[in-house]
Formats: structure tokens, C-alpha cells, sequence
């Protein structure tokens, strides 16, 4: 790819680009055409190793001695370093992840926020003084745990490596970034910009490779003191098992099955673009896709007649051609969704798009709208992680609220209603870390909290909370007559 500037089959170790221990690398493919585009470093336990004690190193020595106000200096340098190349950086992840253009500059946009934001807070995260017995002074520090270990997923690199490792950066840890091998591009140039801007050889540090080797060496070492993971449940329940037996806290983000509930008295007008955009964005691979849609009976029909005739205006195309719809990342999970699909066969297909003139080795396939579902339903039941939407009808809000809270999963949910007191009480009941009224997704706000119940995970991303989650508490307690 003529946009990149550094060596993509090479780890950052200490500041320095090295070759895998190994010798190995990965195969990289565009998902819009299939073909092979480059190669990434296969990084092995070695590299892990090596990459810990260098971040071990930052932590005791040039980083862990970086005040506050500097890092954040140098985090909102390197967010502006990621806005002046935020078109470059929005071709390399459209390639690498398939993803519209648009979208993929939006994440830039993103990343360069979350920058900015942490950047800003790093100075600002305090104890406080705690009133206690006549002869003590009593207080709390904040402090950074030491060495991070962050595994980001293929489908937002950008903007994941952004609320872990911007977080854990600013608030003074030391990290080693195990990207996905499906997708790690953008985390490599942005690692090469992180030592432009001035970082300390170590305070970040780069491994690609399988999550079987790379990642399992990473959760499961001695040197890590917090993990933060991003991927499916059953990756995330081995992650929490390795980190379990090191004692040490993880922050997991494992996806959803979100409902959007929609009464009788919702805006339609307003509500539709959410309704549909917050299912099919980046190929429905989001983990806090809209996947399900519940729908007041008395405006079922309605709802899925005008959701059908956005879906079958929906233009699927390569990355480059920056239409509505890319590909999804990989051969593996077409046949997944595919699968997925197969299990419909019981539904109406309300809407469709249509999949033109597009690449035969692309991982293509069309958005589709089902309606006629139950609650219970496999395609209500289990995230897809492909443009998938089911519509369900409900009586009442007791049935709304207690489909919502049907699945396993308690991420995102969102409530479109005028009635106020109806907005509060389905903001208490439904089960989920973030509730939406009258919108979906709030624009990403890096500001707000974000994480889940249930088998959507554990911890907080996003905001204050996740400077919180990369510090520890210690109560200092002196007496002094």
C-alpha cells in the first residue's frame, strides 16, 4: 500500500522496530477484493517477553517519571499528528477492514478525540482528603498500576486503541498493544506516530500476531498488572481465567444483542436513520450494533414497511467506492453471518439490499431486514456481527422490557418515546450500560461511560471511568498527634 510509511512485518519493542523472534509472519487481505495485500509480524512469546520488560523499563525510568501535565501534552500532540493524517490513516483502515471511507475517517477523527480528551484529563485525576480521627490527616492517590496489556479487535482499531491505551497512557502505565491479526494497520502507524510525537522508547509497545500465541502469552504473563479486552465472549472468559491466575483486574468488553424500543407515540422521522444505520454501520460489525428492533404493535407494519425501503436502498460496495455498506472482514466470518442468515428461513425477508457488480473474491453480503420474529428467536437471541436487523412487536412496555432483557447481553439499548415518565421508567428497567432516549449512540461521546452487564462484559470504558479503571486507590493514613 503506497500510504505506508513504516514496515508492517515488524514489532515495536522498546522503541524500536524489531523482526518477530520468530522470523514468522501473517498474510493480510483486502476484504473489498480478497486479495492478498501485505504481511504482519507473527509475534510469539518472545516478543511478549521482550516487550514487558521494555515497558517495565518506561514505567521505572523516563515514563513513570513524566509528570502529569507532560503526558498530557504529549498525548493531544500526538492527537493532532493523527487529525493531519486522518485521510491517510482512513485509507489504510478502509483497506485493512473494508469499512467505507467515511467511516473509517470518522474513526480517525475519533482516535484524535480520545487523544485530546485523556490528554486533557491527565492532569486533572485527584485524590481527595477523607476527615477521620482528631490527630490523623487522611488521604488517596491515584495511581497507575504499571504495565497494561490491551487487545483492540479488527473491526475499530482506531478508536479502541484510543479508549484503552489513550487512557491508560495518560494516566501514567506502560503498555504492550496486541492488535487483531485480522486488522492492525492503523494500530502500527499509530505507534510509529506515538515515537514521532516524542513517547518514550517503551511506554508503548507493539506485538501482532495470533490471539493462540501473541495474546495468550500476553494475558497470561506475570509482568502485565491489567488487562483491557475487546472481542467475543468466549476469547473474553479465557482472558479473565489467564488474568485470574496472575490476580489482576480486566476491563472486558464483549459485544451485545441491543434492542431499540420503539412506541406507538415515537417520531418516526427522527427515529428511522437510527433505527437502521446503528445496524448495518461497518457492516453490522459493531459491538453495539442494533440488532434488534421492538416495535409498539399498533405501528409495527408501519415500522417495517419504511425500515424495508431504507434497506432496499442501501448501496454495498469496495471500501473505496464509499457507498453505505463494505464488506465484512474476512472469508471465516461471510460463512458465519451466512449461517446466521440460514436460520431466517422461517422469517420474512422485509427488505434487502442488492449486491451489484461487486469483486468475486470479496467478503460480501446483503444487508437484510427481518420481521416476524419472536423474542426467543435465534436471530433475536445471538449476536451476529453482520448487517443483520430483526423487527419484534410488543404489547405494552411490561412485554417491551421484558424482551429487552431477554438476551444474555446488556450493552446498548435505546428508548423512542414523547412520554417523559415513560422515558425514566424504561431508562431504570431496561439492563444495560448505556440507555439512549430519542437517539442512538450519542455521536460516540468519548466522554461518556461505556461498557456492559451480563456477557457483555465488565468495567468502564470511555470518560472519567476509565481513567479510574487504569489506577489504583491507595489510603494514606498519618498520624501525627
Amino acid at each position: 500500500m503506497k500510504e505506508l510509511w513504516f514496515d508492517t512485518a515488524k514489532c515495536l519493542i522498546g522503541g524500536e522496530w524489531t523482526a518477530p523472534a520468530g522470523g514468522g509472519t501473517l498474510p493480510l487481505y483486502d476484504p473489498s477484493t480478497g486479495a492478498e495485500i501485505g504481511a504482519i509480524a507473527r509475534g510469539t512469546a518472545q516478543d511478549i517477553d521482550a516487550a514487558v520488560a521494555a515497558a517495565e523499563a518506561a514505567y521505572r525510568g523516563a515514563w513513570g517519571q513524566t509528570p502529569a501535565f507532560e503526558r498530557g501534552r504529549l498525548l493531544m500532540k500526538l492527537g493532532q499528528m493523527v487529525l493531519e493524517k486522518a485521510d491517510v490513516l482512513a485509507a489504510i483502515e478502509a483497506a485493512d477492514v473494508g469499512k467505507p471511507l467515511k467511516q473509517a475517517r470518522a474513526d480517525a477523527v475519533a482516535l484524535a478525540r480520545y487523544l485530546e480528551f485523556y490528554g486533557g484529563a491527565a492532569d486533572k485525576l485527584h485524590g481527595q482528603t477523607i476527615p477521620f480521627l482528631d490527630g490523623y490527616t487522611v488521604y488517596t492517590l491515584r495511581e497507575p498500576h504499571g504495565v497494561t496489556g490491551h487487545i483492540v479487535p479488527w473491526n475499530y482499531p482506531m478508536q479502541i486503541i484510543g479508549r484503552s491505551i489513550g487512557a491508560a497512557l495518560a494516566t501514567g502505565n506502560a503498555c504492550v498493544l496486541k492488535p487483531a491479526e485480522d486488522a492492525c494497520l492503523t494500530a502500527l502507524a499509530f505507534a510509529d506516530l506515538a515515537l514521532q510525537a516524542g513517547l518514550p522508547a517503551g511506554a508503548l509497545n507493539v506485538v501482532p500476531g495470533l490471539g493462540a500465541e501473541a495474546g495468550a502469552a500476553l494475558t497470561g504473563h506475570p509482568g502485565i498488572h491489567h488487562i483491557s479486552f475487546t472481542g467475543s465472549v468466549g476469547t473474553g472468559i479465557a482472558v479473565q481465567k489467564a488474568a485470574a491466575d496472575n490476580v489482576i483486574p480486566v476491563t472486558l468488553e464483549l459485544g451485545g444483542k441491543s434492542p431499540q424500543v420503539v412506541f406507538a407515540d415515537a417520531d418516526l422521522d427522527a427515529a428511522l436513520p437510527f433505527l437502521v444505520n446503528a445496524g448495518i454501520q461497518n457492516c453490522g460489525q459493531t459491538c453495539s450494533a442494533s440488532s434488534r428492533i421492538l416495535v409498539e404493535r399498533s405501528r409495527y407494519d408501519e415500522v417495517v414497511a419504511r425500515m424495508a425501503e431504507r434497506y432496499d436502498a442501501l448501496r454495498v460496495g469496495r471500501a473505496v467506492d464509499d457507498l453505505d455498506v463494505g464488506p465484512l472482514i474476512s472469508a471465516r466470518q461471510k460463512g458465519i453471518v451466512a449461517g446466521f442468515m440460514d436460520h431466517g428461513t422461517d422469517l420474512e425477508v422485509a427488505g434487502q439490499a442488492t449486491l451489484g457488480d461487486l469483486p468475486d473474491g470479496g467478503y460480501y453480503v446483503a444487508p437484510t431486514l427481518f420481521a416476524g420474529a419472536t423474542g426467543a428467536h435465534k436471530l433475536a437471541q445471538e449476536e451476529i456481527f453482520g448487517p443483520v436487523q430483526v423487527v419484534i412487536p410488543f404489547e405494552g412496555e411490561e412485554e417491551a422490557v421484558a424482551i429487552a432483557n431477554g438476551t444474555d447481553y446488556g450493552l446498548v439499548a435505546s428508548v423512542w418515546t414523547d412520554s417523559g415518565a415513560r422515558q425514566m421508567r424504561l431508562a431504570k428497567a431496561i439492563r444495560a450500560g448505556q440507555v439512549f432516549i430519542n437517539n442512538y449512540g450519542a455521536a460516540g461521546g468519548v466522554e461518556l461511560p461505556f461498557g456492559g452487564t451480563g456477557k457483555s462484559g465488565h468495567g468502564r470504558e470511555k470518560g472519567f471511568e476509565a481513567l479510574y479503571a487504569f489506577t489504583t486507590l491507595k489510603t494514606v493514613a498519618a498520624y501525627h498527634g
